[in-house]
């Protein structure tokens, strides 16, 4: 980000606080790198940021488990309440319509269905039509690519598996360790496209590269 910034001729002040009127990208006018104390500076708060992620990565993980030791299965709560799941199976299987049950109990058809999903005609047949559920895969993602995607919009498996990625340090750069089913894998390729200067987004020839580096990755697994 820094290296973008110093290229559009940038200059990225905090006004308040700490660090406030230190210009964090001033450079040496000879050698044109980054100060010594800047460069300290960037990597101090960038350190502070992941530590601050992993933690709360962490408490998350903890509270989790130790709802789960209390019974608490997590989740959206079922549109009908476990104390009229029995009466909602009985009357369908006594030939009350879902419609009619679904006005009964005034929630939503699909509600219904999922309350008396094993009793439905096509329970079976579904359940042998469907496809293998498929399993996890590790990919590394570029550090250019990951750093884009925080920043974007994504559905809840998308930024759970970016989360819980494993960041692996390479020189000056990372690559972030994700395992995800290749469904999200090529969701995340999708969602960085912008990488490749589309949208109106000025193409940055790095960023490029790297989406082009995760599109070859992802590529390999199977449909």
């Amino acid at each position: 980000m820094l290296d973008v910034l110093h290229r559009d001729q940038v200059a990225l002040r905090i006004h308040d606080g700490a660090f406030s009127a230190m210009d964090l990208t001033a450079r040496h006018p000879r050698t044109g790198e980054l100060l010594s104390t800047v460069k300290f500076m960037v990597q101090t708060l960038a350190a502070a940021g992941e530590l601050q992620r992993d933690l709360q990565r962490e408490l998350t993980y903890d509270g989790l488990r130790a709802a789960q030791a209390k019974g608490s299965k997590g989740g959206r709560r079922p549109a009908v309440p476990a104390g009229m799941t029995a009466d909602v199976r009985t009357a369908y299987l006594e030939g009350r319509s879902i419609a009619a049950l679904a006005r009964d109990h005034r929630v939503s058809r699909g509600a219904i269905r999922t309350a008396v999903a094993d009793l439905l005609p096509d329970h079976t047949a579904t359940e042998e039509d469907a496809p293998a559920p498929e399993s996890p895969v590790t990919l590394d993602m570029p550090g250019k690519v990951a750093d884009f995607l925080r920043t974007a919009e994504l559905e809840p498996a998308e930024r759970a598996a970016l989360d819980q990625g494993a960041t692996v340090r390479r020189g000056q750069g990372y690559t972030l360790r994700v395992s995800a089913v290749p469904a999200v894998h090529r969701q995340l390729l999708a969602r960085c496209q912008p990488l490749d200067g589309s949208q109106g987004l000025p193409a940055v020839p790095a960023q490029r590269k790297a989406r082009r580096e995760y599109g070859n990755r992802v590529s390999t697994l199977t449909p």
